[in-house]
């Protein structure tokens, strides 16, 4: 099957007009959009993505449009529908690759309950899956978007999807978000990443996306066994320093971090603590990424 970046430019455009279809992880994906942001966003960032056949089934129809034709010239807005429905107010126009992304994690998070999902971001390395799960501020996208640039696989920086039926964490690689700062750090750390545009005046700040490496997307059907839950936090001019975490602790703080812990009840509580169980847990502090990356990789090694 192609992916699309195998199809020219106008192809892709005409298919995201009428519908383009693709593999994302675990799930199929179907995006319907004539916005000129979000067909440059899919170019730049989807082009190593699968396309899928038309009979394939779809679990997330996607579409993000102009709220209506006056709001094209005063104050421009975009919508994004899920299976018809509009679960979000519009944004401003130019938010709308963002929109894309966020709308997505909100499909995921609210529609796979085969898996308990936590906030956390996860990187493979020889098969292990390190878990960061992070509130706002605490560097987690950071952290992972510079362990993937330094060869760990992304499985995603947003969502960890614990399976309920086998316990291994499945991949559903996507571009990176990085807010703020951030971007300037990753752009200076790994000058090849190839990032989307910078939108500004979200209520995050200024947002821009980092590509997932096409090793990552290929391997997007191979799940990992977990192995460290570290709660990561960037602190500025701070020492490396990882500290044990009780697995009591750990539990308490990884179901914070989760989604749909309560809609799954007794199961997600049991697979959750299977899975802190097998994992080493941690605290993390930390300000220089490059100090990160070599503690993370001993650790891997071991």
């Amino acid at each position: 099957m192609n992916s699309v970046k195998s199809l020219p430019k106008r192809q892709i455009k005409h298919l995201i007009i009428n519908g383009l279809r693709f593999r994302l992880g675990c799930f199929n994906v179907c995006l319907t959009s004539s916005i000129a942001d979000v067909t440059e966003h899919i170019q730049r960032l989807y082009g190593a993505y699968q396309l899928i056949n038309e009979n394939d089934f779809i679990d997330f129809h996607v579409e993000l449009s102009s709220s209506s034709k006056l709001r094209r010239y005063i104050r421009p807005q975009v919508s994004f529908y899920f299976d018809g429905y509009m679960p979000f107010k519009p944004l401003p126009y130019a938010q709308a690759a963002a929109f894309f992304e966020w709308g997505l994690n909100w499909c995921i998070a609210n529609h796979s309950n085969q898996y308990l999902i936590m906030h956390a971001a996860v990187v493979e390395r020889n098969g292990l899956a390190f878990i960061f799960p992070g509130t706002p501020g605490s560097g987690k996208s950071t952290l992972c978007a510079a362990l993937v640039c330094s060869g760990w696989r992304l499985l995603s920086d947003e969502m960890t999807l614990l399976s309920m039926a086998d316990g291994k964490i499945y991949p559903v690689p996507r571009p990176v978000s990085l807010k703020n700062q951030s971007i300037d750090v990753i752009q200076r750390f790994s000058p090849g990443a190839e990032f989307g545009q910078v939108v500004t005046g979200t209520a995050k700040g200024s947002i821009s996306h980092m590509c997932a490496p096409e090793q990552s997307i290929r391997l997007s059907n191979q799940p990992a066994v977990p192995s460290k839950l570290i709660f990561p936090k960037y602190t500025p001019d701070s020492e490396t320093e990882l500290t044990p975490l009780s697995k009591g602790r750990a539990m308490l703080s990884a179901a914070e971090n989760a989604f749909n812990y309560s809609v799954l009840g007794v199961q997600g509580f049991e697979k959750l603590a299977e899975m802190i169980e097998q994992c080493d847990c941690f605290e993390f502090k930390y300000s220089k990424l490059e100090e990160a990356i070599a503690l993370f990789t001993e650790l891997s090694d071991k």
